[in-house]
């Protein structure tokens, strides 16, 4: 047994419901345990792959609310998580997190706004993420919450960063990683996924697997159109002169 957390994640499909969307999703339908071996998980793969429900899943599972925020938080603005946490079963490790935070990009907003409101019921002053941008309000909040010792699922945490915020909140991912903490991250970032020694999952082709960092789609299509702009651009252009 390794030092994490998480050391799998076992799906029993008998407890979707029969109209569950989720018996559309392929990955799910082809999945039964998923075991982790890395300090640092990338799940990777198109969108609608399946990465986010997964990620989502299991988090809900570890006890996190559903729209994210800290082990603490309990509230809800819309009720959209799926059936897919009552479906999995966690095979935790020894150890047990001295923190935790799932950030979901979608519902940051959300968080935002209660965050405030427990520090008003704490006493404490609030970090007033809704009066920064989104980039600097992401970057704070990582910034905040990313600690030794922890347990974090991170759900798309490159859409509000520029590339150089990306790589600040790489250097965290990191250092936090070599300070006993777990991290579980469905991302379409080719900066976040290059962090050594991540552990990297595809979704694509309807079955989870392993793939190198290089064999990933999003450093693919990155490289290709860096290296190639051109004639990437002149191929995906070229009926616009007849438009």
């Amino acid at each position: 047994m390794n030092g994490l957390f998480i050391q799998s994640v076992f799906v029993n499909r008998d407890k979707f419901s029969q109209e569950s969307y989720l018996r559309g999703i392929e990955v799910l339908e082809n999945l039964s345990e998923l075991r982790f071996s890395s300090s640092v998980t990338f799940f990777t793969g198109e969108n609608g792959s399946g990465k986010s429900t997964l990620l989502e899943g299991i988090a809900v599972a570890a006890g996190f609310n559903p729209e994210g925020g800290t082990l603490n938080y309990s509230f809800s603005t819309y009720d959209s998580h799926s059936e897919l946490c009552g479906a999995l079963k966690l095979i935790r490790g020894i150890s047990r997190p001295k923190w935790g935070y799932f950030l979901r990009a979608e519902s940051f907003y959300n968080v935002a706004t209660a965050e405030e409101e427990y520090a008003r019921l704490g006493n404490r002053i609030p970090e007033y993420y809704h009066k920064r941008s989104h980039g600097e309000s992401f970057l704070a909040l990582s910034q905040k919450n990313l600690k030794p010792n922890g347990l974090y699922f991170l759900d798309e945490p490159e859409a509000a960063l520029s590339p150089q915020r990306q790589l600040t909140v790489l250097s965290e991912i990191c250092e936090c990683a070599k300070s006993g903490s777990q991290f579980i991250i469905a991302t379409h970032s080719p900066i976040l996924t290059a962090l050594p020694g991540a552990e990297i999952f595809s979704f694509d082709g309807g079955e989870i697997h392993s793939v190198e960092y290089e064999d990933t789609e999003t450093y693919r299509i990155t490289s290709l159109f860096i290296n190639h702009r051109e004639q990437v651009l002149r191929q995906l252009l070229k009926d616009d002169k007849h438009s």
